[in-house]
């Protein structure tokens, strides 16, 4: 389906236009994969992709994607067998992170082209196994990057790439999970390395590879510092889950499930198929990642990064400074004292997410300072929604105009995603060595002065 020189779908193209549609399969039937992965593609691209198969190991979840997602395609426990019977051309793959491997190579060795939603994998032996899988496969590997998509993250973009402020030679960039969201990884399969990976690959993915994509090069070494200091074992007291404990009144984090209809409907009803709770304590003893993370990446064109994530910030946002040969560019979002921030902390993330409800318009600047010039403001519009409108651009060039102009190179294939996940990955390294990593130790790709474009 896919041209072996092409990183975008080439013609599901021209499926709308033939009366042939698209034939469509998910592995993972969580939040991500029944709403953007789902219900989205369903409401927007029926008339040239149709769902043939669904799959997860909870019945009970499949049951509710079905109903979710409006569709009468055939469930499936046993992955495989969804393979075998419905052959779809494209497989997305939106399961726990540490089985993405799993799913992704068993697509491209049945012949299917693989959308996997970030990160590509968690470690470097699975990375390497994805990158052999794709090589001897005829299809393609999509890594689902939606914050590159964005107006605000395109600006930034375009500005760099017009040498607006020189040559970069070093990079501060400062990500702030608030202790809503933050939270949250905590008290799901996140807050587990052999799950995810650590934050450090599951969330910071989308930062490295913004990194990666704005330098336009690839990482060339990274040290790093990271300790659990507040969050799993550090905790003043641990109940069974939110739902269940006796400190419910004492505790600040706790968060009451049964006030979201979507978590009730998707999670605690079907706990007793897979026992996984999504309600559960973040001071339970088995968390095993960081919350506290701070890295030093050189890359390949020796520009030099800073870089920190904090998981218990009272607001949630990110700012960066670029420092350049001829001045310097400052960006940020939602910083609440920054912008005037109306929204409360524990509705940033939902407005964020939201795919289909307000289309207002909200702007932010972009600061370019020239040296001996006075600074300008670039002021950027975007829709919060939708990670500031990137993820419906996103889809839109996978699946409507995969062959339109794309100058900025937005497109990720498996390279990007594994630049992304090997900074994180390498960064893990770095801690438990105490020293610094070569990103081209970790697996067979040789970083790249100029970043390279599948």
């Amino acid at each position: 389906m896919l041209s072996a020189g092409t990183l975008i779908p080439s013609s599901a193209f021209a499926f709308g236009k033939t009366g042939k549609k698209l034939k469509v399969a998910i592995v993972g039937v969580g939040i991500r994969g029944i709403t953007f992965w789902g219900k989205r593609l369903v409401e927007e691209y029926s008339d040239i992709l149709e769902y043939v198969g669904l799959s997860d190991i909870n019945p009970g979840r499949l049951e509710h994607a079905l109903k979710y997602m409006n569709v009468s395609c055939p469930t499936y426990v046993n992955f495989d067998q969804m393979l075998s019977e419905q052959k779809p051309d494209l497989l997305i793959v939106t399961t726990k992170d540490s089985t993405h491997h799993e799913f992704i190579i068993k697509g491209l060795n049945f012949g299917c082209d693989v959308l996997t939603e970030k990160p590509l994998t968690t470690d470097e032996l699975k990375c390497q196994e994805i990158l052999d899988a794709e090589r001897k496969s005829s299809k393609k590997l999509l890594v689902g990057f939606n914050y590159r998509w964005s107006p605000y993250a395109t600006k930034i973009k375009k500005l760099l790439s017009e040498k607006s402020i020189g040559t970069i030679t070093s990079v501060d960039f400062n990500w702030y999970l608030n202790t809503h969201h933050g939270a949250s990884y905590y008290r799901r399969w996140h807050g587990q390395m052999d799950s995810g990976g650590s934050l450090w690959v599951h969330k910071a993915t989308h930062h490295f590879d913004l990194l990666n994509w704005w330098l336009d090069s690839d990482p060339g070494e990274v040290f790093a510092y990271g300790d659990l200091e507040h969050y799993g074992k550090n905790g003043p007291f641990r109940g069974e889950n939110c739902r269940k404990c006796s400190h419910k009144k004492d505790c600040k984090f706790h968060y009451d499930i049964t006030k979201s209809k979507m978590d009730m409907n998707l999670y605690v009803a079907n706990e007793k198929h897979d026992g996984y709770i999504r309600d559960n304590c973040l001071f339970r003893n088995e968390i095993d990642i960081y919350d506290k993370m701070s890295a030093q990446i050189k890359y390949m064109n020796n520009t030099v990064v800073n870089y920190s994530l904090t998981t218990y910030s009272p607001f949630e946002g990110w700012r960066i400074a670029f420092n350049g040969t001829e001045g310097r560019i400052e960006a940020w979002q939602d910083i609440p004292y920054n912008d005037d921030e109306s929204l409360l902390q524990e509705d940033l993330h939902k407005a964020e997410m939201e795919q289909t409800g307000d289309k207002k318009m909200v702007s932010n600047p972009i600061i370019v300072h020239k040296n001996w010039e006075d600074f300008k403001v670039k002021q950027v519009e975007f829709n919060r929604g939708g990670h500031g409108g990137g993820d419906a651009r996103l889809q839109d060039k996978i699946f409507v105009n995969p062959s339109a102009p794309d100058p900025y190179k937005h497109a990720a294939g498996i390279r990007d995603g594994a630049m992304s996940i090997l900074i994180g990955i390498g960064a893990r390294r770095s801690i438990e060595s105490g020293k610094p990593v070569k990103i081209a130790d970790l697996t067979d790709l040789e970083p790249q002065v100029e970043r390279l474009v599948d």
